[in-house]
């Protein structure tokens, strides 16, 4: 498991806050806090003929409703594939010693999201040798 400062520790608790509340739309997968994390597509929203979000077991299934306000329902999130470097240069902070590789988060589903590959100097210098490493067997089996 990944180890997490404080400062991604505020800013997770921040996303988590009533003001970011996530309000699916109709078609969404959520999932809801308040039936112990079950994933249900959304049926109807929140409306003037229904006071709730109306959800539904992905494939057919039971119904249940949930808050109108959203507050027990989070995005599912698509699963990640892998991840590959971006043609961009890496950039060095050299306040906080550390490096951010742009990279290319490929999902299950067929699409992509850019994110940030940060590593600290000793990540780089790790990365380094074992890069080094897999050339030079490489280029030992040409």
């Amino acid at each position: 498991m990944a180890e997490q400062t404080s400062e991604q520790h505020s800013e997770q608790s921040a996303k988590l806050s009533v003001a970011n509340t996530f309000h699916p739309r109709l078609g969404d997968l959520a999932l809801d806090l308040a039936k112990g994390g079950q994933i249900g597509v959304v049926v109807a929203l929140p409306s003037d003929n229904a006071k709730s979000y109306h959800l539904r077991l992905p494939g057919g299934g039971g119904d249940w409703r949930a808050k109108p306000d959203g507050t027990t329902l989070r995005p599912v999130s698509v699963p990640v594939t892998h991840v590959s470097p971006q043609r961009r240069d890496v950039a060095y902070d050299r306040q906080a010693q550390r490096a951010a590789l742009p990279v290319t988060v490929h999902h299950e589903d067929g699409g992509t999201s850019e994110s940030v590959l940060v590593l600290d100097m000793g990540q780089v210098e790790r990365l380094h040798l074992q890069f080094t490493q897999l050339l030079e067997r490489r280029d030992q089996g040409r």
